[in-house]
């Protein structure tokens, strides 16, 4: 029987395909491990390499993809790799010997990669590769065009540990109130009576009914996938709420959000990706970042001198979920990440970071993440720079009109450029700073 739970075994969904770009190579960390995401010219896969080029030990990340091989250069002195992490070309060589005779010891390292449910997923491991290819994916049934779900996607890094994120969405408990007004109400918030269908080494289900007979069930697959499927009573309606919770570095973490259903298609299709991930998404993290920032950072404090179960008081059956997931990580975990592993002590902040500007950072956590949202902030400043230039040429142009034109054509004219003048500033002054900070304050929502 498994006893212990390796993190470095098993299959990680690093983001969402649609939001990687093929022309430039993406930084990423995982499990204290930067890594560098890149795609062959001439491939539809992305690969995922250790982010060190064996040479110097730069980053890769902050190489190219070379246009005529096709293969990741290097920028410190232009060493290329294949696909595979093989060193195809060193500019500096004599004799291209070199190259064949140390084709080994010359090697990036590549890491076992997959392209599946529209995710990238690599495994950490890169000398268990006969295993990753043996071990299917932490996968949702729920994101399944062919059952008739329809589904969006989300990433955000997050200012807070792994074991803080997955204990906070496995309680959903704490939605009417830490997201109140986005997703929940608390003046509608009522007793949770959970029930723990199974509790194993590599997974947890959870069941309970909310809003009269919806059913819920909760399944946690170690060590990333977190769903939700929710039964709608007395129809053929499902959601899906998938979380994959991806451990980044101490106090540092990543989620990447897959959301589905099986109804209300038109209105998935109608409204715009970046939109969802303004409105409600953002908001959500935003609810829970400065609360779980301080949390994590008095619990680590508390347990140096006592347990998770005296510091904590769970005495209701809404916080089972809390108390399986804490006992599963101490059984299986001794109640910690794996840091020592790649060489991370973890210590405790010795000050809380009361900063919400840089607590709450979209566009650090997320936008620069989001293909659509980096988008659709490119064409909302475009549209700004539009409506200033249009506004500046019609008062210039109305000005040196002839007397008896002013008001016949000038006016109206005037009137169009002041519109949009009054949409730049809805621009400027509400809409894009969402792609930058929202603050949020739990007192005045």
């Amino acid at each position: 029987m498994q006893t212990e739970f390796n993190f470095f075994q098993h299959w990680y969904p690093l983001s969402p395909i649609e939001d990687l770009d093929p022309e430039i190579p993406v930084p990423v960390t995982l499990l204290g491990m930067r890594l560098v995401i890149w795609k062959p010219r001439y491939s539809e896969n992305y690969q995922v390499f250790l982010d060190i080029c064996p040479h110097r030990l730069a980053p890769l990340s902050e190489g190219r993809v070379d246009d005529k091989t096709g293969n990741l250069m290097c920028s410190y002195h232009g060493w290329q790799f294949d696909s595979q992490g093989i060193c195809t070309h060193i500019p500096q060589a004599e004799n291209q010997e070199i190259i064949a005779k140390n084709r080994q010891n010359f090697c990036a390292t590549a890491l076992p990669v997959r392209q599946e449910n529209d995710l990238l997923w690599v495994w950490p491991d890169a000398k268990t590769a006969d295993l990753a290819a043996t071990t299917p994916l932490p996968l949702s049934p729920n994101i399944d065009a062919e059952k008739g779900f329809v589904w969006s996607s989300y990433v955000r890094d997050l200012e807070y540990d792994w074991q803080i994120l997955v204990e906070n969405v496995g309680d959903p408990s704490h939605v009417p109130f830490s997201h109140h007004g986005v997703q929940g109400n608390r003046n509608k918030a009522i007793p949770i009576v959970m029930e723990i269908v199974q509790s194993t080494i590599n997974l947890t289900e959870i069941f309970y009914f909310s809003n009269g007979n919806n059913l819920v069930k909760i399944n946690f697959e170690p060590p990333c996938r977190l769903e939700y499927l929710v039964s709608i009573a007395n129809s053929e309606k499902k959601l899906g709420l998938i979380l994959y919770c991806l451990p980044v570095s101490p106090g540092k973490s990543r989620i990447v959000v897959q959301y589905s259903r099986n109804f209300a298609k038109t209105i998935h299709r109608l409204i715009p990706r970046w939109w969802n991930h303004l409105k409600i998404w953002n908001l959500t993290f935003d609810g829970d970042m400065v609360l779980l920032n301080q949390q994590e950072h008095l619990l680590q404090q508390k347990q140096s001198s006592e347990s998770w179960k005296t510091t904590y008081k769970l005495p209701t059956s809404a916080d089972r979920s809390v108390i399986e997931f804490r006992n599963w990580f101490d059984k299986y975990c001794h109640g910690k990440l794996p840091w020592n592993e790649v060489g991370i002590s973890h210590s405790n902040n010795s000050l809380i970071n009361n900063n919400h500007a840089s607590l709450l950072d979209s566009y650090k956590q997320h936008t620069q993440h989001c293909s659509s949202c980096r988008e659709a902030l490119k064409n909302l400043q475009r549209l700004q720079f539009l409506l200033l230039t249009y506004f500046i040429i019609i008062v210039s142009g109305v000005a040196i009109f002839p007397d008896n034109l002013r008001i016949k054509i000038g006016l109206p004219l005037v009137i169009t450029a002041l519109l949009g003048m009054g949409i730049y500033a809805w621009l400027k002054l509400w809409l894009i700073p969402q792609f930058y900070f929202v603050d949020y304050i739990h007192a005045k929502r």
